[in-house]
């Protein structure tokens, strides 16, 4: 018996690595993240994706209370325009909600506006999500659960690992003007099966310079990224590596690991 045991903890890492990746993590695997919808992302951040050949996701949504304000967000034909230029766009909620604060009435109501109007749009239905100013507590991933949601976002400053993370409480780092050489370091933990996320706001953001990532930087990541050789994509992208369902069934959600920036 004691042998038996001995095996299974040896084996138990293989078993669980089979298990949740469909395909090997590759080093070099980075996603881009972009929250709240500012202007931008639609003028700036998406025509340098395109230019350098990458992917991203947005998470959009209708930022109180100035969100009519077309010089600081985005319209919806924009948005559609993301989906029509083979980025991702993905739940922020309707009003930047703090989720970790609504009934599942409420939460269903936030998250649903914005499932509506990609719809209407012929946007594809939305999949992912990431939590308004890292907000979450254990009710909200029952809720996302109940909607479908395949992966969330959060915050945490540290690497995701698909063999010990949570699909619904990945980890990212934030961009902005003061934390370079943070990013630039980040980008070295992807290797050995982990994935660098980032959450980066407006470029520049005008109504949040707190979350500000100037052009000029943002530029010179993508730079880094591409001389380096990274690999670098959207959040739905990484069903091709995760076996979600398993990894949901398999991790338990570990509220003691770090979650916001």
């Amino acid at each position: 018996m004691k042998n038996r045991l001995t095996l299974y903890l040896l084996l138990f890492p293989l078993i669980l690595h089979a298990q949740i990746l469909k395909n090997p993590i590759p080093d070099k695997l980075v996603v881009l993240t972009f929250d709240d919808a500012p202007a931008s992302q639609y003028s700036v951040v998406a025509p340098l994706l395109q230019e350098y050949d990458f992917g991203g996701t947005f998470f959009v949504c209708e930022f109180q209370p100035n969100y009519a304000d077309s010089a600081l967000y985005m319209n919806w034909r924009q948005i559609q325009e993301l989906d029509r230029m083979g980025f991702e766009v993905a739940n922020h909620t309707h009003t930047h909600a703090n989720v970790s604060k609504l009934s599942q009435a409420e939460f269903n109501k936030q998250l649903s506006y914005i499932e509506d109007k990609c719809d209407s749009l012929g946007i594809p239905k939305l999949t992912n999500f990431a939590y308004p100013g890292y907000g979450l507590n254990s009710q909200a991933l029952e809720f996302l659960e109940a909607k479908d949601y395949v992966f969330a976002r959060a915050g945490g400053s540290r690497a995701y690992d698909p063999l010990s993370d949570h699909p619904y409480l990945i980890p990212s780092w934030a961009t902005d003007e003061t934390n370079k050489a943070e990013i630039l370091s980040a980008f070295d933990q992807a290797k050995d099966g982990k994935i660098v996320i980032l959450t980066i706001h407006g470029v520049p953001d005008i109504e949040h310079p707190w979350v500000n990532t100037p052009p000029e930087l943002f530029k010179e990541y993508l730079e880094y990224l591409k001389v380096n050789e990274f690999t670098v994509i959207s959040m739905k992208e990484l069903e091709e590596y995760i076996d979600v369902d398993e990894a949901k069934r398999l991790h338990k959600p570990d509220f003691s690991k770090k979650l916001s920036n």
